[in-house]
C-alpha cells in the first residue's frame, strides 16, 4: 500500500500564481483560513493591513490583477513549512512596485504571510 502524496508548495507553482493574468491562481495557494498582514506607506507597523480568510484575500487579489500591471517573481525560497520571496511590478504608465513575503504553509497551502512593500511616488 502506498502513502498519499503531500501537496506541494514551490517556487514553480508560486511563478505560475504570480504572474498569471487573473489572480485566481494566486489565490488558490492560500488556506481557507489564512491570514495576510500587507505593511506600506499607508499602513504602517504598528497598524498593518490584516485581511482573514481567502474570500477577504481574494476581493484584494482581484482588484489587484484587475489593474493594468505586470506581475515577475524576482526570486523565492522554500524550506519546509516556511517560504519568503520577492516580486517586482510594474503600471502601463510606468510605475514601480516592490514587495517582500515571508510565509508559513500547511499542507500546501499559505497560512500567514506579512508583505512589506514600496512603490515610485
Amino acid at each position: 500500500m502506498g502513502t498519499a502524496a503531500q501537496p506541494v508548495f514551490g517556487t514553480d507553482t508560486l511563478r505560475r500564481g504570480i504572474e498569471a493574468d487573473t489572480s485566481a491562481t494566486l489565490v488558490s495557494l492560500y488556506a481557507d483560513d489564512a491570514e495576510l498582514r500587507i505593511v506600506d506607506r499607508n499602513s504602517q507597523p504598528s497598524h498593518p493591513t490584516v485581511l482573514h480568510g481567502r474570500d477577504e484575500i481574494a476581493t484584494v487579489l482581484d482588484d489587484v490583477y484587475g489593474r493594468d500591471l505586470t506581475h515577475k517573481l524576482e526570486g523565492c525560497v522554500v524550506q519546509g513549512d516556511r517560504a519568503a520571496y520577492s516580486e517586482s511590478c510594474v503600471y502601463g504608465d510606468g510605475v514601480r512596485v516592490l514587495s517582500e513575503s515571508m510565509l508559513s504553509l500547511r499542507d500546501g497551502k499559505i497560512t500567514e504571510q506579512t508583505m512589506i512593500q514600496a512603490w515610485d511616488e
